[in-house]
């Protein structure tokens, strides 16, 4: 407990010396005060515990024992031969880097963004043109009464990005959002991003997570999305931290009349990752997919809670998230439906499906309904297994090698989310992590 106390103490004496130094600018007054709100909340409740009941399997004990340095200003900029090597080629021209959640236009590339307002967040609170707008959407989908991870993310809002889709837009090139950790030592990250597409347009983002030092650091990101209608968003997340990062990721998505939300959320790496998504469709006609893949190797810890709020009639969402366990690792999935009153004609399907390479790994897996409509179709399902002994015995019958034999059989299992990714880059890679996560090789 006393390690928790000095560790939130650093955070507050990081949050003296920003005030002011960060603040939104003339007109801005909201924001400073919204910071102050959001320090507040997380000096009356802390980090989450186990006490709670969304975080009854996920312990960040472990995370309050180091003394992460929270990173509030500029920091030395890193090569851009480390920032390709997290880099996609289908957005080579169209990427946004965070360093330590601070933005770095020097690392970024711009020049296939086409009409898109992309800039730095703080800034962007003190633009005339764009203020009232994020006025509007900042902290309203992920408000800082949620959990004191929230908080601390908006209270140490510094820089970040702001994104905005003029209404109409229609990109072709992936925005690559790209926020890295490089820091030798234990630091604390708290990457802030707000995305506003406007009605009518479309967009394909990809948001991703790595470290470019093998140490112990804290990534606590939150990413707003608001889809006005009739927009059209393609969200691919990809976490890839290093095996000795923590990482809290809250992504918060508001839907209008006709918009259409796909997301895919890749976890592959740190030592303990939470994602929490919570999508609310405020306007009738609204269609989600909320697809995911985790894989998992020894040591590791990975959370997946997620909110669908189906507040209007004619809607539609699809959930499906599949695990890769091996090892003693761990891994957490709840997901809930919640179907308001007069939600008519509401179509929900949500599925959980695990696969244990291990006798060692653990699932705890929670799919929720709550249905307050009578003229519904909603469905939950969840599995947990291994790897069945007749398909293994069936494919070495036919000369194929047990490790081999096992890897398409993983393989065919993550098929169904890795099949729906568009982008070439992103399927390679996760083909990889697939099918070499047991140090074998696929061999033709």
């Amino acid at each position: 407990m006393s390690q928790l106390v000095t560790q939130e103490n650093k955070y507050q004496t990081a949050f003296k010396d920003l005030r002011g130094a960060a603040s939104g600018g003339q007109g801005s007054a909201w924001f400073d005060r919204l910071r102050e709100n959001a320090m507040a909340r997380f000096d009356e409740v802390g980090m989450p515990s186990v006490e709670q009941e969304d975080w009854k399997y996920t312990n960040l004990t472990a995370l309050g024992r180091i003394d992460f340095d929270p990173v509030i200003t500029s920091t030395p900029t890193i090569s851009r031969d480390s920032v390709d090597r997290f880099s996609y080629p289908e957005s080579v021209n169209s990427t946004l880097v965070l360093v330590n959640g601070i933005l770095h236009r020097d690392l970024s590339s711009l020049e296939n963004s086409g009409d898109l307002v992309v800039m730095d967040l703080v800034a962007a609170v003190a633009d005339p043109r764009y203020g009232n707008l994020i006025r509007e959407n900042l902290a309203r989908g992920a408000v800082h009464e949620m959990n004191g991870a929230v908080a601390l993310n908006t209270a140490m809002i510094t820089s970040g990005a702001f994104v905005l889709v003029p209404r109409g837009t229609v990109l072709e090139s992936p925005l690559h959002i790209l926020c890295l950790s490089n820091s030798s030592g234990s630091v604390a990250a708290f990457p802030r991003v707000l995305i506003v597409a406007e009605e009518g347009s479309s967009v394909t983002i990809i948001e991703s997570y790595g470290g470019t030092h093998e140490s112990q650091y804290f990534t606590n990101a939150v990413v707003e999305i608001v889809l006005k209608d009739a927009a059209r968003l393609e969200h691919y997340r990809v976490q890839r931290e290093t095996s000795k990062a923590f990482h809290l990721g809250t992504t918060s998505i508001e839907m209008g009349r006709q918009a259409t939300y796909d997301s895919t959320a890749i976890n592959l790496g740190s030592q303990l990752a939470r994602h929490e998504i919570n999508l609310v469709m405020n306007e009738e006609g609204a269609e989600c997919w909320l697809d995911g893949l985790y894989i998992t190797g020894s040591g590791q810890h990975t959370d997946t809670h997620s909110m669908i709020d189906h507040r209007q009639p004619h809607c539609t969402s699809h959930q499906l998230y599949k695990g890769i366990l091996d090892g003693n690792s761990r891994a957490v999935f709840n997901g809930k439906i919640f179907v308001r009153h007069g939600a008519q004609k509401t179509d929900a399907m949500q599925t959980n499906k695990n696969l244990l390479l291990s006798s060692e790994a653990r699932v705890d897996t929670k799919p929720q309904l709550e249905i307050f409509a009578d003229d519904v179709k909603c469905a939950h399902g969840a599995a947990v297994g291994q790897i069945a002994e007749d398909e293994l015995f069936y494919l070495e019958t036919r000369g194929i090698h047990p490790d081999l034999a096992r890897n398409l059989l993983t393989y065919g299992f993550a098929e169904e989310v890795i099949g729906k990714i568009k982008l070439e880059s992103i399927k390679a890679q996760l083909d990889e992590a697939v099918l070499n996560r047991l140090n074998t090789r696929l061999e033709v």
